[in-house]
């Protein structure tokens, strides 16, 4: 498990099966399951997880087939990012239903992504950053040869420093902007293009076809 703790609730948003959503987080978990998980409930499993750490309060919890020790990293002006890449389910986000079953549940080869930024960030910023952030990891495997925009099961979890209350920030308390000609929109996208590109290299060198 890769597992990030913050000793103080920070803004987070989500889209992993724990914690999901925009709301303060006290922590984060990004696990290596089989390849052949099936186990229908991965909210509850880790919660199980963080209890297992001893992890107190609300957090966000993420899960791949990856190996998470070969974890990419990347730093942009402070805009820190940390991507696990596994690519055996590639699709395009507009394909025809059932496109990648083919009879069968997808299996959890992901690409996760999670990113800190260092400063307040408004709900509309954060919102827009989600945007920004898949735009460079989709640029990242176009660029690799990947002729797809990710894995039906991608999650991402972007986070920043508290400026008061979420919903109210945006008078100067909080960055208003996320998008990818922002500051930080731009030094976010820049990260998570560097570690999408180099585990998706890391992929295609180790020839796996299953995670």
């Amino acid at each position: 498990m890769l597992v990030w703790r913050f000793p103080e609730p920070v803004w987070a948003i989500a889209s992993g099966p724990l914690g999901g959503g925009v709301g303060l987080r006290r922590w984060v978990i990004n696990a290596t399951v089989d390849s052949a998980y099936s186990r229908h409930d991965p909210d509850r499993h880790l919660a199980e997880l963080a209890r297992g750490l001893g992890l107190d309060g609300a957090g966000v919890g993420m899960l791949t087939a990856v190996d998470v020790t070969e974890a990419d990293t990347a730093d942009d002006d402070g805009a820190t990012v940390a991507a696990t890449v596994g690519l055996g389910h590639p699709t395009w986000a507009a394909a025809p239903d059932g496109h990648l079953r083919r009879g069968r549940p997808a299996a959890p080869g992901t690409i996760n992504i999670v990113a800190w930024l260092p400063v307040p960030l408004s709900v509309g910023a954060l919102v827009n950053a989600v945007a920004t952030a898949t735009e460079a990891k989709t640029q990242a495997l176009w660029e690799c040869g990947v002729e797809a925009t990710g894995t039906a099961s991608d999650a991402l979890c972007i986070l920043c420093p508290t400026a008061g209350d979420l919903g109210a920030a945006g008078s100067g308390a909080a960055e208003p902007y996320g998008g990818p000609r922002s500051v930080w929109g731009g030094r976010l996208a820049r990260a998570v293009h560097a570690t999408v590109t180099a585990g998706t290299r890391r992929w295609h060198e180790s020839g796996l076809t299953d995670r």
